[in-house]
């Protein structure tokens, strides 16, 4: 069992847990809103705070080109600048850097690149990313990996999944923080050989947690469930599992039926910012911008506590992103947020008590045969 990770209670495969960082402990299963330039668009900390969040994902790519990292620790570290007084876990940059095609250069020792802001030449290592994390101040950074394509041939995944490790190595060696956790990655597209290897490989390491990567990238959505029914039992049992960039709640409660731990997607936020909004019920999701809503009284959902519920009709909704008004899209990605961090909460009780298992089957059953193009 990790020191700062221990399991309360299971449901089958699902975990109730507790992660201990820097900041102090959080309660798992749990998802993580993205505040990629250190800010959760369109919805300030006071207001993560109230909707549950424990735990802020900042991009590293963005924040060491713009303010940079070393300004941020000039300012007092990234707890100080943002105002957000729970954890902080930052990407490697990685992922970022590999999406800018044709202006990377990929190497042993890392990935040259241009800027996207002033096409100046940059270089992102292993040892680069942990250093900037580290100035930064973040409480959970992620080891530098190559993420690739899922649909590569397997030669080249087995020789990204090669490269992925020895950058794990380095990673850990140029952490000089003590107090500042660290996660591994496994990559492997969805071949099943990739991912056990990768699985054993960044066990053999002492990371403080362990994460899924290369998934929800194109794949079909059936790939990765597959992946996730034999991959998350691969992975150190005693250790927080987080399963990067997903998803949809029907995706979460999916992945921690397979013990995965924590989540992170964008999902929530942007599809607010178009007006689309999670709620109980059937379907589980609207668009509040339909003409349909311009005279309901109701709030969002009637069962939710957020502010946007509490204070506010569909129709004002409504009414808002008809005329542009910015307080629209702010309601909106509040109140999904406040959806996603209170589905956490229910699935956390649920393990607890017993009852996951009939949680899981309501929710799937919602979301069966809708045309998720829609949250696109």
């Amino acid at each position: 069992m990790s020191e700062r990770f221990g399991v309360r209670a299971v449901c089958g495969k699902a975990r109730r847990g507790a992660f201990r960082a820097r900041q102090g402990t959080f309660e798992t299963p749990t998802f993580m809103p993205v505040g990629t330039r250190a800010s959760v668009k369109g919805v300030d900390v006071e207001r993560l705070a109230e909707v549950g969040a424990s735990v802020m994902l900042v991009n590293t790519y963005h924040l060491w080109l713009r303010p940079g990292a070393e300004r941020i620790s000039r300012l007092g570290g990234i707890h100080a600048f943002t105002g957000w007084k729970g954890q902080i876990l930052s990407d490697s940059g990685g992922f970022q850097v590999f999406s800018l095609k044709g202006m990377r250069t990929l190497t042993e020792q890392g990935i040259e690149f241009r800027s996207h802001l002033d096409g100046s030449r940059q270089f992102l290592s292993p040892e680069v990313s942990v250093r900037v994390q580290q100035t930064l101040g973040v409480d959970i950074a992620m080891a530098l990996d190559e993420c690739p394509s899922s649909d590569l041939p397997f030669g080249q995944l087995e020789e990204s999944l090669d490269l992925t490790f020895r950058w794990a190595k380095r990673s850990l060696d140029a952490r000089s923080d003590p107090g500042m956790c660290i996660f591994g990655i496994t990559q492997g597209g969805c071949h099943r050989e990739l991912r056990t290897r990768a699985a054993q490989q960044i066990a053999s390491l002492p990371f403080d947690g362990f994460a899924i990567g290369g998934l929800s990238v194109g794949e079909p959505k059936g790939s990765m469930y597959e992946v996730l029914r034999y991959h998350v039992d691969q992975l150190p049992p005693g250790s927080i599992h987080y399963l990067m960039g997903v998803g949809t709640p029907e995706d979460i409660v999916e992945a921690v039926s397979q013990g995965v731990d924590i989540f992170d997607c964008v999902m929530p936020t942007r599809a607010g910012r178009f007006g689309r909004v999670f709620v109980e019920g059937e379907p589980p999701f609207f668009n509040i911008k339909n003409s349909r809503f311009a005279e309901d009284s109701s709030p969002i959902d009637p069962g939710c506590a957020c502010v946007a519920c509490r204070t506010y009709s569909r129709a004002y909704v409504h009414y808002l992103f008809k005329v542009g008004e910015m307080l629209g899209p702010q309601l909106a990605s509040i109140h999904n947020l406040s959806h996603y961090l209170s589905l956490m909460s229910r699935i956390r009780s649920s393990i607890e008590g017993g009852s996951f298992d009939a949680l899981y089957a309501s929710i799937k059953a919602r979301w069966a045969s809708l045309d998720l193009h829609e949250l696109a």
